[in-house]
């Protein structure tokens, strides 16, 4: 079984949280070419990290995004206090805020024998059984990366984003899910690029605001299982 350690930031402003990223990311992939330099396998076992944290409002865009998919200029933004990041990750543009669970894995998929692939499926599992209980019957869409509901219907909606960037087999970004955050941010953007599909959240599909600790500990729960993976303590 892998162990990460696990590290809940509460709420933080996105771009020092990014930045807390890449000094973890660097740390990682700085410790496996130090390790493919020894030649040593039993050394090959590198640290993994598992940030969650909830941000202050902002607009992130993907690398491959476009940027007409945000509708607001810069005054506009700052009348509205939402700061807005060009980032590294995968994906288009979405939103981040109160209320929603943000979830960075920051780790080397060699320990854990899986390519990139397989990881995005396995974070969208990681949700998909976190909904599950309580009782929101989720899936994947063939066609857009991340967790939706009645997929493949004129009514489908997206739940949870997913985007990241890798580096030597080394993650850093991850899942934003939708739990009691203020979906009217949403009207702003094409959700991940999107024009003709929706995004909910869990409050808006129960009809009442969820626990938010008791979410966070659902999703670490889930995200332990799917990856065989214990926290240390």
């Amino acid at each position: 079984m892998r162990s990460i350690d696990f590290i809940d930031l509460g709420l933080s402003e996105y771009g020092k949280t990014w930045e807390r990223q890449e000094l973890l990311m660097g740390e990682i992939i700085g410790q496996k070419l130090f390790n493919q330099k020894q030649r040593e396998p039993e050394m090959i076992k590198t640290r993994g990290y598992l940030l969650f944290v909830e941000h202050p409002p902002v607009y992130t865009l993907g690398k491959s995004g476009e940027e007409q998919n945000l509708f607001l200029n810069s005054t506009q933004l700052a009348e509205k206090h939402v700061s807005f990041y060009k980032t590294n990750r995968g994906g288009d543009i979405t939103f981040h805020g109160p209320g929603q669970l943000v979830g960075y894995p920051i780790i080397d998929l060699e320990n854990f024998e899986m390519g990139l692939r397989q990881y995005i499926y396995s974070l969208e599992e990681t949700i998909i059984l976190a909904l599950a209980q309580y009782g929101i019957t989720s899936s994947r869409d063939p066609e857009a990366t991340g967790v939706w509901l009645e997929s493949g219907l004129p009514s489908a909606r997206k739940i949870c984003a997913i985007g990241v960037k890798s580096s030597r087999y080394v993650t850093m970004h991850g899942f934003a899910l939708n739990i009691n955050t203020d979906l009217d941010y949403f009207r702003y953007i094409n959700p991940c690029g999107f024009i003709d599909r929706g995004v909910t959240s869990m409050e808006k599909e129960l009809g009442s605001k969820v626990n938010f600790e008791e979410v966070k500990k659902t999703v670490l729960s889930c995200f332990l299982s799917v990856f065989d993976a214990k926290v240390n303590i």
